[in-house]
């Protein structure tokens, strides 16, 4: 996340912080007075009528301006620096909430959306269990679940950025061999371990307030995805950010691993049943995940079989258990009793 901050630092926020809070707006007289910036530092010349805007922000704490902020280039926005510094911990907590919030609405109706149009079988929702207006639900359910899931998402990120964690930049400095190693090792780590926070999450003890949200989806669409408690969502997630608390893990490999985490989130929420394919009895797909939807207690894995088949919760996918099957039995049924009424 930090080579994101870096990039919305350099196109975007540093304008922006510039704008909202400029270094001019705290070397007033007001300020001064109100001793919110250091006087012992080289200060520019007070404005001699400073803004509205000046005089409302001018008491937000910030830390000493210094002189390198004092004299620093002017920005695009015509603005000074901000008074607030790239590495001041309240910006960098702002600008991450603001910058995930923004990310996970763009990847979720991109990747949900594509999706949806390209590979949901859009049959499925004349399922019998399909609810009514159900893809307008899960949207607003994931809507609300964004702002809570990021709030208690950005202190890891603030700790990666502020290099608390074991991520680094050379490969050189573990070798190829361990590059290729820690993409396996990230994805075997991370799946056990949600398998057990999901697999926990649905103990009677937490389940029906906690991730039966989630579950009201018995036929979920892509968009059902992202569409549960905050705390649910948060809590399969932090596998992601412990492991580079614990191990090293390539700066952008990391970056690619996490965008590619949230997408098979999606992915696998398509309600598909292929079956039949070599990797089925290996890889934890959509078929899968189709089965737990349905029968709840099955299949809990993220990317593998391996955890469920330890934990003597596996499914095997089969053609049999197509949620299709009932669709079809369903407009039979309607056709039957057309023709009843028609006789």
């Amino acid at each position: 996340m930090d080579i994101v901050l870096k990039l919305a630092d350099d196109y975007v926020l540093d304008r922006a912080w510039a704008a909202l809070l400029p270094v001019s707006a705290f070397t007033t007289a007001t300020s001064n007075a109100a001793g919110l910036y250091n006087a012992s530092s080289h200060v520019l010349p007070p404005a001699s009528q400073p803004s509205a805007w000046s005089q409302l922000i001018s008491y937000i704490p910030h830390p000493p301006l210094t002189s390198e902020l004092l004299t620093a280039p002017l920005v695009e926005s015509g603005n000074v620096a901000s008074a607030w510094p790239r590495d001041y911990m309240p910006r960098q907590l702002i600008s991450l909430f603001v910058m995930t919030l923004i990310g996970i609405h763009v990847l979720y109706f991109l990747i949900a959306g594509l999706s949806y149009k390209y590979i949901f079988n859009h049959d499925m929702m004349k399922h019998p269990r399909f609810l009514k207006n159900q893809v307008k639900l899960e949207i607003q359910c994931s809507l609300k679940a964004f702002p809570g899931m990021t709030l208690l998402t950005v202190p890891w990120f603030l700790a990666e950025v502020r290099g608390h964690s074991k991520l680094y930049d050379d490969v050189s400095e573990y070798g190829w061999g361990y590059f290729v190693f820690s993409i396996f090792f990230f994805l075997l780590f991370t799946d056990y371990c949600i398998y057990w926070i999901h697999r926990g999450e649905h103990h009677p003890i937490c389940y029906k307030w906690l991730h039966k949200p989630h579950h009201k989806w018995l036929i979920p669409t892509p968009f059902s995805s992202h569409a549960f408690h905050p705390l649910d969502g948060y809590a399969q997630s932090i596998p992601y950010h412990l492991f580079i608390h614990l191990f090293p893990l390539h700066r952008m490999l990391y970056l690619g691993l996490f965008v590619f985490v949230n997408i098979w989130s999606i992915l696998i929420h398509d309600s598909d049943m292929i079956t039949g394919h070599p990797l089925e009895t290996i890889i934890n797909g959509p078929a899968h995940h189709t089965l737990h939807h349905l029968y709840f207690t099955v299949n809990y894995g993220q990317y593998f079989t391996w955890a469920d088949r330890m934990g003597n919760s596996y499914r095997q996918p089969l053609s049999e258990l197509d949620p299709m099957l009932d669709v079809k039995a369903a407009e039979a049924q309607k056709q039957k009793a057309a023709l009843g009424k028609d006789q």
